[in-house]
């Protein structure tokens, strides 16, 4: 190429394509519930993009609704054999926690899907969309429901397209959302506000620091339930911790025995949380479900292929 040829440029609507990487990031995350899912559903997406003919992604009058379809269907096929990978896992599995900006303005729902939902409650399970406590109910869903459910809801993509992705009729597209909206309803609690949530986690661990167990378990909910996910690396708790008493022994027993983990305040898709470092390494994410004045959920993530969005520069270093 000469000096005054112009350099080659991709075509306009390359750059569209390229531009809804995020956004099909956060649907695969919504989907799967761990972002290294959601970044492998994305490339394959990509992939067969652009295994395409020129002429036939020409005759794609809209590439946006095309790469979504083609990312659903993908993260259907890995949905329906998470489950048996996760149960041969050791101790609990939860979702990748994220920081609560990562996907922040993604979704789309449509009027139609907001008027759907009727109960202006339920409006917050559309702005939820990324938080443990809604992945985790999730988790209870069908594969199809649970599809039908974020494409709908979240994303506000009509029935018909559903239909064609879960291989249903419209009609038992719409039942799907339908049955996957009644679970979130069911499990579904009191949304705090976000000052409650704060000053509730943070007399959590001031009780915590300070070795008071009668104040550590006023913060807590009586029939709390702690989850910890080692991803079969890290050594945790194997099942899950119910009840004030026995939570506060446990996070007890962790503070003496591990006295110079250091709780930084992260901001989460479920509020106030922290990440644990050792030695200046990032070492897990804790967060919460505050229900009241009291905390019912503590997520304890130390499955360090979980922890990525969370490593600052200077961990990387050290």
């Amino acid at each position: 190429m000469s000096q005054n040829e112009p350099a080659a440029v991709p075509p306009a609507d390359d750059a569209d394509v390229i531009g809804e990487r995020r956004r099909l990031v956060s649907l695969a995350y919504r989907m799967t519930g761990t972002l290294a899912d959601a970044e492998d559903v994305v490339q394959e997406t990509y992939i067969r993009w652009y295994r395409l003919t020129v002429q036939e992604r020409d005759e794609i009058r809209n590439p946006a609704a095309w790469l979504t379809r083609a990312a659903s269907r993908i993260a259907l096929d890995v949905l329906r054999s998470a489950k048996a990978r996760r149960e041969k896992q050791l101790g609990q599995w939860l979702p990748e926690p994220i920081p609560s900006t990562l996907f922040l303005g993604t979704g789309t729902a449509s009027d139609a899907a907001v008027h759907a939902v009727g109960d202006p409650l339920d409006r917050v399970t559309l702005d939820d969309a990324v938080s443990t406590a809604l992945l985790m109910v999730l988790e209870s869903m069908t594969p199809p429901e649970r599809v039908a459910f974020v494409l709908h809801d979240v994303f506000g993509t009509p029935f018909d397209e559903i239909a064609e992705l879960v291989g249903r009729s419209p009609e038992a597209a719409r039942q799907l959302a339908a049955s996957a909206r009644r679970h979130v309803r069911e499990q579904r609690t009191t949304v705090v506000a976000p000052k409650t949530h704060d000053e509730v986690v943070r007399a959590f661990l001031a009780a915590s620091r300070g070795g008071d167990m009668r104040l550590l378990m006023q913060t807590l909910a009586p029939e709390v339930e702690l989850r910890a996910d080692g991803g079969g690396v890290v050594s945790v708790a194997p099942n899950v911790i119910t009840g004030s008493d026995r939570v506060a022994r446990f996070l007890m027993g962790v503070m003496q025995k591990q006295p110079e983990l250091v709780f930084d305040e992260r901001r989460t898709a479920d509020g106030l949380g922290y990440a644990l470092t050792r030695d200046g390494r990032l070492f897990g994410i804790v967060s919460f479900h505050v229900e009241g004045k009291q905390i019912t959920d503590v997520w304890l993530v130390l499955d360090p292929h979980k922890l990525s969005e969370w490593v600052t520069p200077d961990q990387i270093t050290k």
